[in-house]
């Protein structure tokens, strides 16, 4: 069973491509079965990036272009209804604490199926852009990788508190733009213990990880997570759902074959996944819950049979942000 419980389009998020209904259609013919759009939410004046300054966009053209996400999706969810399972959501961005009020207003003013809790900024400076930014947030940080790591995961702690998001995005996004992104995060004691500190958490409250593939089309050795993360919440019960990320039709299921020889290197036997069902174990949403497939299951899905070939997203328009 495909699926994947992160996406974006160009139509919606100025580092995609496509529309919206482009990436839906793109999903059917990958033969995806069950699709989240999660566009990322609104976002305060100072908090735009570069692109979106360049295109004129403003706070309230943003939220502006996000009720029109919502009303499109909802006309996708109908309209394709009997050709592919759509979830509708989004991705939060845990920018500050001041994040608190904006993610509450959101989230409180539509029905979501379901959120992604993310961590795109540290000391309010994003540190996926690009490295200038990464070493602006470092500096910031006491001028060394695991200082801005340090206070990465606590940042992102403040955010597991505060939301206990369903779907944890990207856990170690950290890693992409620093000095060795393929070194193991927990090599730095300190690191370590606060990411066990996150885990544990996210087990508590009955957090799923995302494991996507995105870090391997940007170059990265192994999926968001790291393997050496991976293994430390496996050994905590903690359940995984898969994601690719994706910001463009050719991203769609990118690298899955990776990640399904990743998730059996690293003794991940099942993915959950979202269904519909009688009953919800989140409050916060309606009917919606998750299921499991073993992994050795959905290996023998003709989808990982003609997966798609991996994508080296530091060739691709949308590199500069997650």
């Amino acid at each position: 069973m495909p699926f994947s419980h992160h996406s974006h389009s160009g139509q919606f998020c100025s580092h995609g491509k496509n529309t919206l209904e482009e990436i839906v259609q793109g999903a059917i013919k990958r033969k995806m079965q069950i699709l989240a759009l999660t566009e990322h939410m609104p976002r305060e004046q100072d908090d735009l990036y570069p692109e979106e300054i360049e295109a004129l966009q403003t706070q309230d053209s943003l939220i502006q272009l996000f009720d029109a996400y919502f009303m499109e999706a909802t006309r996708l969810q109908t309209a394709y209804a009997s050709e592919i399972e759509i979830f509708i959501g989004v991705e939060v961005d845990w920018i500050r604490s001041s994040s608190m009020r904006w993610i509450h207003d959101l989230l409180e003013s539509r029905r979501f199926d379901l959120f992604i809790g993310s961590i795109h900024h540290v000391h309010t400076i994003p540190i996926d852009y690009d490295r200038d930014m990464y070493v602006e947030a470092r500096v910031r940080s006491g001028g060394t990788d695991q200082q801005l790591f340090e206070d990465y995961f606590d940042l992102q702690f403040e955010m597991l508190r505060a939301l206990k998001p369903p779907v944890v995005g990207h856990f170690d996004l950290i890693r992409l733009k620093s000095d060795d992104p393929n070194a193991d995060c927990l090599r730095w004691d300190a690191v370590r213990q606060k990411i066990a500190r996150n885990l544990d958490y996210i087990v508590g409250y009955g957090g799923h990880l995302e494991l996507s593939s995105a870090a391997l089309r940007k170059g990265l050795s192994e999926p968001y997570p790291a393997k050496p993360i991976c293994q430390m919440y496996l050994t905590k019960g903690g359940e995984f759902t898969i994601s690719d990320d994706c910001h463009s039709v050719e991203q769609i299921g990118a690298n899955y074959r990776q990640l399904l020889e990743f998730s059996e290197e690293t003794g991940i036997e099942s993915w959950n996944y979202l269904k519909r069902g009688p009953f919800s174990n989140d409050a916060r949403s309606f009917n919606i819950q998750f299921s499991s497939i073993r992994v050795a299951e959905a290996k023998d899905h003709r989808f990982f049979k003609e997966a798609p070939p991996s994508v080296d997203l530091r060739r691709d328009v949308s590199a500069s942000s997650s």
